[in-house]
């Protein structure tokens, strides 16, 4: 559908479109089915930023803390998350009951700091902003199932998706592998409980690829793959969307490793690929 982009990733469907994060640009991109694009909101500079919506349609950021879109256009803080911990927020997920999971680490990724456990923070309608969940292993794309009683999470560095039963207070428990030996990045739920996320022969213990070659894969819980989809470059993210919400979306750049972002930013390897998919999208987001 594109190309020539930086780093893209958190697709989103909303309104008829694919909403992306492009990352590098600052920018928020939107595109139709017809392949046209337009800038439609300014995330924060550089990388590990994602996007969704409140119930009301207004558009959230995450980065040094988490933002809303007004109708003017302008972005306002939504909570201070810094109150829960002084960390980069990264993935973020709006259930249909209102309630916001952001997840977040605090260590310099890009600069190569060695790693340290994630979390997960809820914000409820109220504005209420607490830890839900902690020692997670590189948080990274979540979704919640339609009947808003589970989310699952990419754990990057460990290779896993990790689910939660969700609580009548939004709380987390009864923590498990969902599936093990993946490489999950941004991720998304279809109708038969299967999760489209990316696969782990391309993977290093970063949880980005260290080659060229990517797939994106269709994995039911337990860990079974019921379908691969190979690409020349890594598949940073996927969506469910379209009219039916049958059409797969993926994100995908090259990779050259943490010291190599700034050349993969120029080189403008980005795409937005889409496939039909064999069952539609569902739950969040």
């Amino acid at each position: 559908m594109l190309d020539g982009l930086a780093y893209v990733e958190s697709p989103r469907w909303h309104q008829d479109r694919l909403w992306f994060a492009h990352w590098g640009t600052g920018e928020v991109v939107a595109v139709n089915l017809a392949g046209r694009s337009e800038v439609v909101a300014h995330g924060p500079p550089g990388l590990g930023w994602s996007i969704d919506w409140l119930p009301d349609g207004r558009l959230l950021v995450t980065g040094p803390g988490l933002l809303r879109q007004e109708p003017d256009g302008s972005m306002v803080m939504h909570a201070d998350l810094s109150e829960v911990a002084d960390y980069r927020w990264n993935e973020i997920v709006v259930d249909g009951r209102g309630n916001i999971y952001v997840n977040g680490f605090g260590f310099d990724f890009l600069g190569g700091a060695p790693p340290e456990p994630g979390i997960i923070v809820l914000v409820t309608p109220d504005g209420t902003a607490r830890c839900v969940a902690t020692d997670i292993d590189f948080p990274n794309g979540m979704v919640i199932t339609p009947d808003n009683s589970t989310l699952v999470i990419s754990e990057s560095f460990a290779g896993r998706l990790t689910a939660f039963d969700i609580g009548a207070d939004g709380g987390l428990s009864n923590r498990r592998v969902w599936a093990d030996n993946v490489g999950p990045d941004g991720i998304c739920l279809d109708a038969d409980g299967a999760v489209w996320c990316q696969a782990a022969d391309t993977r290093t213990h970063t949880g980005r690829p260290d080659s060229a070659e990517g797939a994106c894969i269709r994995v039911e819980e337990g860990g079974r793959v019921l379908q691969r989809i190979e690409h020349d470059r890594a598949i940073f993210a996927a969506a469910l969307g379209g009219a039916d919400r049958r059409s797969l979306f993926m994100l995908a750049a090259e990779w050259r490793g943490t010291d190599g972002v700034e050349s993969a930013l120029a080189a403008r390897t980005g795409q937005v690929l889409v496939v039909d998919a064999p069952a539609p999208g569902a739950g969040w987001p």
